[in-house]
Order: C-alpha cells, then sequence, then structure tokens
C-alpha cells in the first residue's frame, strides 16, 4: 500500500494527503501524518466548478430564472434546498462519510460496496482523542510493520549464513576430492614411469647379456648353434643328494599376512601425520604424500626411521613397503635433504 493510500485509509482527505507529502518532500507516512494533525482546522483546497455544487448551482440559476415557466416553482425550491443542504457523501451500506469523490471511489474499491447517496451530515474534523487514536494506530501499524520487516531481515541473514555454510563444506569437499584426484594422477604418472624405466633396464640387460654370448661365442670359436651329438656323447654328471638323516626338517614359522601398513609421518615442524597404506604399495606413495601435505613441488627432503636408525635411499622408494619392513605399522621422520 502506498503512502497517500494509508493516509486516506486513516480518514484523511486525498487533498490534505497529496499536500502533507509534498510538504515534507515524502520522507514517509509519520511525518505526513504529523504535518496533517498539526494543520487538522485549515481548509481543504476549494473544490472544482463540477459535480453537485454546479447541479445545485445550475439549479439555483434556473430557479432565479424568470423565463423557466415550464418547471413549477415549488420542485425548484426543493431540490435547490436539497443541494444546499448535502455536506456530505455517505455509504448506504455501511454508514462511513466521505467528504470527496475520491474518498468515495477508494471506499468502494477497498470494501466492494456500491450503494452511496448524498448526506446533510458534515464530517467532522478530527477531536484531539480522535487525532490521538489515529496517532496511536498509525505507530501500531508502523510497529508491526518494522517488527515484520525485521523478522523478513532475520530469516533473510539466517538463509544466508545457511548457504554460506554450505558453500564452505560444498567447497571443502571439491578441494578433497581435488587433492584425491591429484595424487592418484601423480600416483599413476609415478607407475608408468617406474615401469617404462624397468622395461628400458630389462631391454639393455637383455642386450648385455646378448653381447656377452656373442663375445664368448667368438672368443672360443665356437658356434651358436649346438649338435645333438655332442650333448650325447658324454656322459652326465652325478648330481649329489643331500643325506636325510644329516639335518632335520624343520616345522616353517608361520607369517601373517598384512594387507596395509599404517605409517606415523613426524613433519619438521613437529607435526604428525597419519595415513594408511597399502602394503604393497611403493615408498615413494609416502614421500608424495608428505609432498602433497607440505602445499610445494619440492621434494628435496628425506625419509629416516629411529629405531633401527635407517636413511631410505632412492632405489628404496621404488621398493614397496612389506619389503622394507614397515608393515603393519611403522614411524617415519622427515628429514632434509643432504
Amino acid at each position: 500500500m502506498s503512502d497517500i493510500q494509508t493516509l486516506i485509509d486513516m480518514g484523511f482527505p486525498k487533498e490534505k494527503a497529496e499536500r502533507a507529502l509534498e510538504v515534507t518532500n515524502n520522507k514517509g507516512v509519520e511525518q505526513a501524518m504529523e504535518w496533517l494533525l498539526a494543520h487538522a482546522d485549515e481548509p481543504l483546497p476549494p473544490p472544482a466548478a463540477s459535480g453537485p455544487a454546479g447541479d445545485s448551482s445550475s439549479s439555483t440559476a434556473e430557479a432565479t430564472d424568470p423565463t423557466t415557466t415550464d418547471t413549477p416553482a415549488g420542485g425548484s425550491t426543493d431540490d435547490q434546498s436539497a443541494a444546499a443542504v448535502a455536506k456530505s457523501l455517505k455509504c448506504d451500506e455501511c454508514g462511513k462519510l466521505f467528504k470527496s469523490q475520491e474518498e468515495v471511489e477508494f471506499h468502494a474499491a477497498k470494501t466492494q460496496h456500491s450503494s452511496f447517496s448524498e448526506s446533510t451530515e458534515e464530517k467532522k474534523p478530527l477531536t484531539e482523542e480522535e487525532k490521538k487514536a489515529q496517532l496511536a494506530l498509525l505507530e501500531e501499524k508502523m510497529r508491526r510493520k518494522r517488527q515484520e520487516r525485521e523478522e523478513n531481515e532475520k530469516k533473510e541473514a539466517m538463509e544466508r549464513e545457511r548457504l554460506r555454510i554450505k558453500s564452505g563444506k560444498d567447497m571443502l569437499e571439491a578441494r578433497r576430492k581435488m587433492e584425491e584426484q591429484e595424487m592418484k594422477k601423480l600416483m599413476d604418472q609415478r607407475k608408468r614411469e617406474k615401469l617404462e624405466s624397468q622395461q628400458a633396464r630389462d631391454r639393455v640387460r637383455a642386450q648385455i647379456e646378448a653381447d656377452r654370448a656373442a663375445r664368448k661365442a667368438k672368443d672360443s670359436g665356437e658356434t651358436t648353434a649346438v649338435s645333438p651329438t655332442s650333448t650325447t656323447s658324454s656322459p652326465p654328471l652325478p648330481v649329489a643328494t643331500p643325506n636325510p638323516t644329516s639335518t632335520t626338517p624343520s616345522k616353517p614359522a608361520e607369517t601373517k599376512n598384512y594387507t596395509t601398513a599404517k605409517i606415523a609421518i613426524r613433519m619438521m615442524d613437529g607435526t604428525q601425520l597419519v595415513q594408511t597404506f597399502q602394503a604393497g604399495e611403493q615408498l615413494a606413495a609416502v614421500r608424495l604424500f608428505v609432498q602433497l601435505k607440505m602445499d610445494s613441488v619440492d621434494a628435496s627432503f628425506g625419509l629416516m626411521t629411529n629405531f633401527p636408525k635407517k636413511v631410505f635411499s632412492e632405489e628404496e622408494y621404488d621398493m614397496p613397503l612389506d619389503k622394507l619392513g614397515l608393515v603393519p605399522n611403522a614411524v617415519l621422520i622427515v628429514t632434509k635433504a643432504p
């Protein structure tokens, strides 16, 4: 509801309500109402020469005109007196008085009342008690509006806080998944590089063996192909069989197979991290985990154990944890690179 409609609903004429808002520079209903209460006894602006007043003046002119001989004198006098005493408009359904046609139209639009008539009663200005009652009513409405606005603001603030917390959780979850994916990607890349390095070493070893066999065959003057008769001409050498009575069979010790390794990692700043790895994972996975937690791509650090004291070499980073004796649990210390 606009300010002008609020003031009209409280009983102020539309002309005065517009004047009050204009004087107070449209600063709100409260200031406009204070101005209206302070200038309640001032007369309203003169109405336009139309409507019932115009009809009454024309009726008066017709009544005083000596040329109008067709209309009875008694009828003209009744119309003139009725128009003279009509001081307001009245709603026949609720009995409320109105000073202008605009108030009637507003009341009809608000209450859906359709029966109105002229009334001889005059809509008196508000008394001090009525002014206080209207002021109290307005203050109560403004208080309810402020309370509703504050409640809406609280609800909106709570909703924003809930969305902020949810957004923070989503960001943390997305960051955790990103770190896991990055770690998995680095591990896969490490495995591919190790596999390629192993395949390259195997090819070099096979080539060395082939070159060694070729040199040996060249030095001895023999061909690489061996005839079947040369292998069957010489009797096979006797093979020594172990004496079953010389040694006593011993029952093999039962070993428990562990599939995971719980590693406690002591960082250089004194903090400690605990992470569980697969027993078959390489020690490089532990170093990669430490590198991610250090938020650095610099891998210039080493790992060592204290009991027994041992600093792992670069070759040992490619060995699985169970082969290095770090299963089922172990403590590793992060050290500076030499």
